[in-house]
């Protein structure tokens, strides 16, 4: 009897590790299919490498990556953030084909205005800035004019993702990002006509309207944290759902790499991709090996100089687990 339900175990934990998904967009592009097959090949054995880059200069700590270690990572980052004078839209298309030629993985956010400004759009004022009760109702109810101006700058966003998808460029798609926090326009809304019904929105618009097939979809929460003025809550009141998430991802900064909330993200994805989706310190590699699910990390741009050591990152880059390019 013993036996037996040994076997029984062994199967159902086999099961889960084999446990598969196909992209939430059901007309997802071969190249997407295809990326996300790649990410539950190494699921649990493998963790990519990756560096975000400042959209004005998108190579820089990714060549340093390199100058450390003597190699790239494997993921390349940006941002459509316009809190300048310019808008680098196109440069940021240009550069990720290119990377993608060269055989870089291409992941790309947005930090997004506030509907409510015109650009370009201030960190604090804007992208950091507040909306009341009834701005958030009347940006989520169809045809309004806030509705309206979302829509807009939406649509000049997949205009971008648009020419990448002519070029099959897949591309690992992390909106709305840090949801769970207190410090974007977006953020620290929960329940069904908070930011899950912003997601589904975009979602929505993506897919169904522009026809932007070469989208997985990264939904990347902050690690839960309790610091005052910087409080992010737990992952389970922001999430939309299975049916609009691809990856899940958590952004983890000064070492918090909490089991438990490894362990609370791995119950909300239930078989799905978890990634760090955004890090300051690199984790140690103990860390990595009790939390082996993670299918990449991605360092925060200059966090890479400012709060790791040249060792850490060799660290990291050199265990045999590590793919980088």
């Amino acid at each position: 009897m013993k036996n037996f339900l040994l076997v029984i175990a062994l199967l159902i934990a086999f099961k889960a590790s084999a446990q598969r998904f196909e992209p939430v967009n059901r007309n997802a592009s071969a190249e997407a299919k295809k990326l996300l097959s790649y990410l539950y090949d190494i699921n649990g054995k493998s963790i990519l490498s990756g560096q975000h880059n400042y959209n004005q200069s998108m190579n820089v700590f990714s060549d340093s990556v390199k100058a450390i270690t003597g190699k790239y990572p494997a993921l390349w980052g940006t941002d459509f953030i316009w809190n300048g004078t310019k808008d680098n839209g196109q440069a940021i298309v240009d550069e990720a084909i290119r990377k993608n030629k060269e055989g870089y993985l291409i992941t790309l956010m947005w930090h997004e205005g506030r509907p409510t400004d015109n650009p370009p759009y201030g960190w604090k004022e804007s992208i950091q800035g507040k909306l009341t009760v009834a701005e958030w109702k009347e940006l989520t109810t169809p045809n309004t004019e806030l509705n309206k101006r979302w829509l807009a700058q939406v649509d000049k966003i997949a205009f971008y993702l648009k020419q990448l998808q002519d070029a099959h460029v897949p591309v690992l798609w992390r909106p709305y990002h840090e949801m769970n926090g207190v410090w974007f326009w977006w953020g620290n809304r929960p329940g069904n006509d908070g930011v899950t019904k912003l997601w589904k929105m975009m979602y929505n618009r993506f897919t169904n309207y522009h026809h932007l097939n070469n989208l997985l979809w990264v939904w990347g929460a902050n690690g839960p944290r309790d610091i005052p003025k910087d409080e992010a809550y737990a992952y389970k009141d922001f999430y939309p759902g299975a049916d609009y998430v691809d990856i899940l991802g958590a952004d983890i900064y000064h070492f918090d790499y909490e089991q438990k909330d490894y362990n609370e993200l791995l119950a909300l994805a239930k078989g799905k991709i978890v990634a760090l989706t955004e890090v300051g310190e690199l984790p140690k590699p103990e860390i990595l090996e009790a939390q082996p699910k993670w299918a990449w990390f991605m360092v925060w741009t200059s966090w890479l100089w400012t709060d790791n050591t040249k060792d850490r990152v060799k660290e990291v880059y050199l265990r045999p687990q590590t793919i980088s390019h």
